[in-house]
């Protein structure tokens, strides 16, 4: 893929995540947002590692961050974060499923046509791991949440 694809691709992928933001709703915004960059930071930490342990390969010059995984994290990432603790907080199971949902469809299809388009390939990693390292932080998200509402009550 081309660089100028890629900066469409990576830009596009950050647009159109933030286009939901107003459906959202400024109070859910400011009741989620704290635990929801809270885990974005974790995600950021957990790249770094996995950037270094090749799970993953970005096909990109240079061979930057800015070009890979972070518009992925600033955008589906934390928009994802956002949506399914304001579709689903309070009930941990059906915050699962939806994170389950979101997450499947990163780790399936669109890691397939990711590889087709030569965007991004998975090399120790398979989808299914991938897709469970995704889902791996959803609890953590949840407790953080839950965290932050006793704190701001108390």
């Amino acid at each position: 893929m081309s660089t100028k694809n890629q900066w469409l691709l990576n830009i596009g992928v950050v647009l159109v995540s933030f286009l939901t933001l107003p459906a959202l709703g400024l109070r859910n915004l400011k009741r989620f947002l704290p635990a929801s960059i809270l885990i974005l930071l974790i995600e950021m930490l957990h790249q770094r590692y996995g950037k270094k342990q090749r799970w993953w390969v970005f096909y990109n010059k240079p061979n930057s961050s800015l070009f890979g995984e972070f518009p992925f994290q600033l955008g589906p990432f934390l928009m994802v974060a956002l949506w399914t603790l304001k579709l689903a907080y309070g009930n941990f199971n059906r915050f699962i499923l939806l994170n389950s949902l979101a997450h499947a469809f990163i780790a399936f299809p669109f890691s397939f046509l990711a590889k087709k388009l030569k965007y991004y390939s998975l090399v120790r990693m398979n989808n299914l791991q991938f897709f469970l390292y995704f889902l791996s932080k959803a609890p953590i998200l949840y407790v953080f949440q839950t965290l932050f509402l006793k704190i701001r009550r108390n």
